[in-house]
């Protein structure tokens, strides 16, 4: 246990200095699901809040929705022992996903969408200036293929952003960290789990086919996830077709070569330069394996 927390650690005061997550004088609201992702990224954050030479501030909160033999009581227990302020917040929208999702449709993204502007109308309500998730290195991987597959976009979750109506920073301290160690350290900690009664009932659903196509490209290669978990921050334009991309990276839209300080400036003239002339060729096949 104490080699996992280690290695959690390590790359949770990676992530937190890289994208700049904890600050002095900061208001952290942990949103705790009463998943083992949410309970570890709590538990490492309350270890930091110890161990850092800043001061800032921890309310673990948790949204009772309603769900049919839902039974927070192991959760509050926990948080009780883990000397931690934190916040109930009850809301019915297990009613307001069944009644308004289709048949046949996910109940995640409406599920999603209201818990997250409660938690987001909670955290102003509470004064704080952070939201911290639990979403890891699995749920970014799963996330690109699927908006790969079904979207045509190569967009994962970024580790912060900030919402631009209710003005918070958005963090994901999990993001470089495998679903498997946060799984197996949960586990060894005890953390309490609440099951989800809502969409572990559907059937059908998408992330869960992609968790499968996962596990079978882990047969071609055991660090396939953590390869591809590399591959969201390693991205290299030259070698891809988004000439806008190419362009705000200060290179070449249509070679992919860096351009030089005046070509860069005089770069939006040419822009549609492919549109208007059939015969440029965007990719060679010799330079671009």
């Amino acid at each position: 246990m104490n080699k996992l927390q280690g290695f959690l650690m390590k790359n949770l005061r990676t992530t937190c200095l890289d994208y700049n997550m904890l600050e002095e004088g900061d208001h952290i609201m942990v949103c705790v699901s009463g998943g083992k992702d949410s309970a570890t990224l709590l538990y490492l954050l309350k270890e930091m809040q110890r161990s850092l030479p800043i001061s800032f501030a921890l309310t673990a909160v948790h949204v009772d929705q309603k769900q049919p033999g839902y039974d927070g009581a192991p959760l509050l227990e926990w948080l009780e022992q883990m000397e931690v302020k934190y916040e109930i917040i009850e809301e019915d929208t297990y009613s307001i996903v069944v009644d308004k999702t289709k048949e046949g449709k996910s109940f995640c993204t409406m599920c999603s969408r209201l818990r997250r502007g409660i938690l987001y109308t909670t955290a102003n309500k509470l004064g704080c200036n952070k939201i911290a998730l639990g979403h890891h290195g699995d749920d970014a991987i799963e996330t690109l293929l699927l908006n790969m597959v079904h979207s045509g976009q190569m967009k994962a979750m970024p580790a912060r952003y900030t919402s631009e109506r209710y003005k918070l920073a958005v963090m994901r301290p999990l993001i470089t960290c495998l679903e498997d160690t946060i799984r197996e350290y949960a586990q060894l900690r005890e953390f309490p789990i609440l099951p989800c009664n809502l969409c572990s009932n559907q059937a059908n659903l998408q992330r869960p086919q992609v968790k499968m196509l996962l596990s079978s490209l882990e047969m071609l290669n055991g660090n396939v996830k953590r390869n591809m978990l590399n591959a969201i921050s390693d991205v290299r334009p030259s070698h891809l077709l988004d000439q806008k991309l190419r362009n705000s990276c200060g290179l070449d839209p249509i070679t992919g070569e860096t351009l030089s300080g005046d070509d860069n400036n005089n770069n939006n003239n040419n822009n549609n330069t492919s549109q208007n002339n059939p015969d440029i060729i965007l990719l060679d096949e010799n330079e671009y394996i």
